[in-house]
């Protein structure tokens, strides 16, 4: 009889002992739980502060190109540039043209790089909505020229072509604004991009880059 009543004990024991080991057990695997998802909460806030402090940082460092000054640039006053819509010749003063009345139909000008010369008419209202536009004469390597074409490919609101009687072998024209530069490595062109392409000088900016002529 004590033999039973032991083995009874010796049985309620040991469910006892299992039942706090998978207590234990749970207890273990819930604080894995919330430290794995405290880590993850964590990890996604400290992700979310950093891409939010890199976009700050670019658009600070943007903002900064878009007030530094660019060497050797050309500026016209905006104002005194015309914008008409005329359908007669129009003789610019400065070459390429930087403003001033023209075709009512832009260029595209949607990354698009020409083989062709332009009529100015047309380019120049490209630079009213916001374009860049990139040009060179014969004077320009063949390495220049693919470099220059290959961003000019992947940059809305610009534009490139050869130009025949301008005085440097390549510039770059915004509404109003101009440079000459060295060779596609010039750091200018990098920097009138980035200030240019839809940038304050624009008189009409968000206008479209696209459905003009695409010679």
């Amino acid at each position: 009889m004590a033999s039973a009543k032991t083995s009874k004990n010796d049985r309620k024991a040991r469910i006892e002992e299992m039942r706090r080991a998978e207590q234990s057990r749970e207890r273990r695997s819930r604080i894995i739980a919330i430290t794995v998802s405290a880590a993850v909460v964590l990890g996604l806030v400290g992700f979310g502060a950093y891409m939010l402090n890199k976009e700050s940082d670019k658009k600070d460092a943007k903002s900064a190109a878009a007030k530094a000054p660019i060497k050797g640039e050309k500026d016209w006053d905006a104002k005194k540039l015309t914008r008409n819509h005329v359908t007669k010749q129009v003789t610019y003063p400065m070459h390429p043209p930087v403003g001033g009345d023209h075709n009512q139909v832009w260029m595209n000008c949607n990354g698009d790089v020409y083989t062709k010369p332009l009529n100015d008419m047309n380019a120049v209202h490209s630079l009213e909505h916001g374009a860049v536009w990139v040009t060179y004469t014969d004077k320009a390597s063949a390495a220049d020229v693919k470099k220059l074409g290959d961003k000019v490919k992947t940059t809305p609101y610009s534009l490139m072509s050869p130009y025949t009687n301008q005085t440097g072998a390549i510039m770059l024209s915004a509404w109003g604004k101009q440079v000459t530069v060295d060779s596609a490595a010039d750091p200018r062109v990098n920097q009138f991009f980035t200030k240019y392409v839809q940038g304050a000088q624009t008189p009409e900016p968000g206008a479209a880059c696209t459905s003009g002529l695409s010679q």
